[in-house]
């Protein structure tokens, strides 16, 4: 053997005891940087998704999001870090957001707050632990991120056109507003004013959402014989809808007090081209009807209607001899005609109630009972 050959063996050999000293550094010493891994014994667990939930949905308002774990554990020595990745497909390869070397957070959770992301669409996110040797599994969830939220404005369906209605406490009543998915759970909020520009508001109120269409009650009386103006909007505390225009409606006639002493005997009928503006007309010459009254009142509205050439007459009022009655009468109902040619007209809201006027009808077989009309 040459020289040059004793040398570079003895070189040979001098490196491969080093080397074989540096793997021996390595593997006695776990929490080196350059530990070969993994190291056998030691196991970390998946870290626990906390935030967001499985299926969780993100309305516009609520990004950026904040990814958010419970800490792996590990029977190891060696400081744990953490990996996140977010993607929009469930493998992982169309991801918008990765982070990994995280360190573990305090109180046992971890957490990154990530960019915003398009609105719209489902998105899938993952997060590992690590310690250089040795890693968990992933673990994996999905959300949402909503679109931008759309609400349309509630449809004003009830009352309108200026109808008269029978009750100075109405009913309103408006068709559901449209939505998307990005809008939660809805309320409506109504105004009722005596101004088209609701400067001088009267009633209002909230109602949360029904099904179809949802109703708002009056709990107060408005203004007798007044044009009141009324409209509505919704709103899910985040996202409020444009107001619904405005409709009109007129409150019913004012009802003149009871008088003392026996009941009002007929006078001149009340004249009108209108039929309820007879029957309005005939209600206001008393206060609360007992049910002598309201046998007179039925006579006076048929005989002003004979008077004022309304069509459909003669008008007479109904016989009625059993369930509730009158004295032997209907108690709110005016009739023409006999037999199958009957027909029947409601002149009185609740004769046991408000006793408010109305014009209703006629109603005819076979949905009516058929009785004795006495024409007036």
């Amino acid at each position: 053997m040459t020289k040059h050959q004793t040398a570079t063996v003895a070189l040979c050999a001098a490196l491969s005891i080093a080397l074989a000293g540096c793997e021996a550094k390595k593997s006695s010493n776990p929490l080196s940087p350059s530990v070969a891994g993994p190291i056998a014994g030691v196991n970390i667990t998946a870290p626990k998704l906390v935030e967001p939930a499985q299926g969780f949905k993100y309305k516009e308002s609520q990004q950026p999001i904040k990814l958010v774990i419970e800490n792996a554990t590990s029977t190891g020595v060696r400081p744990v870090l953490y990996m996140f990745e977010v993607a929009s497909d469930a493998d992982f390869t169309s991801k918008v957001y990765a982070r990994s070397g995280v360190p573990a957070g305090e109180g046992g959770r971890t957490s990154v707050q990530i960019d915003r992301l398009d609105l719209g669409r489902a998105y899938y996110w993952r997060a590992k632990a690590d310690d250089g040797a040795n890693a968990s599994q992933f673990s994996s969830s999905q959300f949402e991120v909503l679109p931008k939220p759309s609400l349309n404005a509630p449809g004003l369906a009830s009352p309108v056109n200026n109808e008269r209605v029978t009750s100075r406490r109405p009913t309103l009543r408006v068709s559901n507003s449209d939505r998307n998915a990005a809008v939660g759970a809805l309320s409506y909020e109504f105004q009722i004013a005596t101004d088209q520009s609701f400067s001088k508001i009267v009633a209002a109120g909230v109602s949360g959402e029904e099904s179809g269409q949802t109703t708002f009650a009056v709990t107060a009386d408005l203004a007798t014989d007044l044009p009141h103006f009324w409209r509505a909007r919704a709103g899910d505390g985040e996202t409020t809808s444009a107001w619904a225009g405005s409709q009109t409606f007129r409150t019913p006639l004012p009802v003149v007090a009871p008088t003392p002493g026996p009941s009002p005997s007929p006078s001149a009928p009340c004249r009108s081209s209108s039929p309820l503006a007879i029957v309005e007309c005939e209600r206001a010459k008393y206060g609360r009807m007992s049910s002598s009254d309201l046998v007179q009142f039925e006579k006076n509205v048929a005989r002003s209607l004979n008077a004022s050439g309304i069509a459909g007459g003669p008008f007479g009022i109904l016989r009625k001899a059993s369930g509730h009655q009158c004295g032997g009468y209907s108690c709110d109902i005016i009739c023409s005609g006999s037999g199958s040619g009957q027909r029947q007209w409601d002149v009185l809201s609740d004769s046991d109630g408000a006793q408010l006027p109305v014009w209703s009808g006629p109603s005819t077989v076979p949905s009516i009972r058929v009785d004795v009309c006495e024409i007036q």
